[in-house]
């Protein structure tokens, strides 16, 4: 076998291979038993016709074209090995002689990965900040439990702030109903701003029974993209109106809740609650700051496009489950921003480019550092799953695929390298 190897732009190479005829024989022997087990020869069970037979029934040429699949798929990987080539992607196949008695040519277009120089490590510094719970969100979250076992009455006098209402009502843009605009018997509290500005200010002051018609403009800002900065009528009436009457902060509303024997029992808890939250985000601060001390001090070849492309497409994907789970329609949103998804697409470039990039580099310190995850390791991580799925076994087949055990162990061993960096690095 003849192998040529050259050299392209953006991190391609290609591959130009060829086969004798008699280094292609055995590719045609097995295609043409193949090609035996689906056609009846008299005489011959299926798959049991001699070569000639075969070639005499379907042509010589249709037995070299069905050769060809396999032969590239074992050829071309010996090829890559025998040059220490590490691709990734799919190859683009270019045939340039196929004809019986003659030898296979063909070309193998490959994208490779690009070498990975890495920076001192030791001498990266990267500073820890401090972690301390949010006193502001620690309010919230006393006032939200305090809300959850707030006392309603329905009263007869006009709504107040801080009353509940419940109330039917239907919004239009130019006279027509915007799309999930009406609703039956809404709840809402006064004060506590959950509707666009203006409209529990034009609450206050009705009653059960009460029916009113207003306009407001709806915050440029407004997450539904069609609807921001756009004027809209609205229509309300009300059902009824109910005055909350909120617990105290004590040790009875602590012990209410379960599992607390004081109010400062339940304080501490939701402190060390947010002070988890806030560990983990500066976890991810910390990490995201390390690679990108790590990138700056590194070199890198090429980067095939293959690799950069497909870091955007998982990006575009990312936006569009973000997307949907705010009742947006991806299309909508791409008119809103006024682009096409190929120009979104440019725009994320960069981005993909960097997380392309932070791939590598852990790539790179898992070989220079000798780190990977070991059968007995993935083992131990699959059963921890099982349990916590024991008994639903569509999940505990999905855990035992062998792509799912692939993900799993680059997900371990990602985890294991950054450790290994924070290891190293100063802080």
């Amino acid at each position: 076998m003849k192998t040529e190897v050259k050299k392209l732009s953006r991190g391609d190479i290609e591959v130009t291979i060829e086969l004798t005829p008699a280094e292609y024989q055995p590719f045609l022997e097995s295609a043409a038993q193949k090609i035996s087990q689906n056609m009846t020869v008299k005489g011959f069970r299926p798959g049991k016709a001699t070569y000639d037979l075969i070639e005499k029934h379907v042509g010589r040429q249709e037995v070299w074209q069905q050769a060809l699949e396999p032969a590239v798929m074992r050829t071309l990987a010996n090829a890559l090995n025998e040059h220490k080539i590490q691709s990734v992607g799919q190859p683009n196949i270019e045939v340039i002689k196929l004809a019986p008695d003659n030898p296979v040519i063909y070309k193998a277009t490959v994208a490779v990965l690009p070498d990975v120089m890495l920076g001192d490590l030791a001498k990266i510094k990267v500073d820890k900040k401090e972690i301390k719970a949010d006193e502001a969100k620690l309010k919230q979250s006393l006032e939200y439990l305090q809300k959850m076992h707030s006392k309603e009455t329905l009263v007869d006098r006009v709504a107040q702030k801080s009353d509940k209402v419940e109330l039917d009502f239907d919004v239009f843009i130019d006279k027509v109903p915007i799309d999930n605009g009406a609703q039956k018997k809404f709840p809402l509290v006064l004060g506590e701003g959950n509707f666009i500005p203006g409209f529990e200010e034009q609450i206050v002051g009705l009653k059960s029974g009460d029916e009113k018609e207003f306009q407001l403009e709806f915050p440029k800002e407004y997450h539904q993209k069609l609807l921001a900065g756009k004027p809209a009528d609205f229509k309300v009436k009300i059902h009824g109106v109910y005055q909350v009457e909120l617990p105290e902060f004590n040790d009875q509303l602590a012990k209410s809740l379960g599992g607390f024997n004081s109010f400062k029992d339940l304080e501490d808890q939701l402190r060390k609650n947010l002070e988890a939250e806030a560990q983990t985000a500066e976890n991810r601060r910390f990490e995201e700051e390390l690679l990108e001390k790590i990138i700056a001090q590194s070199k890198f070849g090429d980067i095939p496009e293959l690799l950069v492309d497909a870091e955007v497409k998982k990006m575009v994907d990312e936006l569009k489950h973000s997307v949907s789970h705010q009742g947006i329609a991806f299309e909508e949103y791409l008119v809103h921003l006024k682009k096409t998804q190929e120009q979104l697409m440019l725009d994320f470039t960069p981005q993909a480019v960097k997380r392309v990039k932070s791939a590598l580099v852990l790539r790179a310190v898992a070989q220079q550092d000798n780190i990977s995850v070991t059968d007995q390791e993935l083992e131990d991580e699959i059963q921890k799953n099982l349990v916590q799925y024991a008994g639903n076994s569509d999940a505990e087949k999905q855990l035992r695929k062998p792509d799912y055990k692939e993900y799993l162990r680059n997900v371990l061993a990602s985890k294991k390298i950054i450790e290994h960096l924070k290891a190293k690095v100063v802080q």
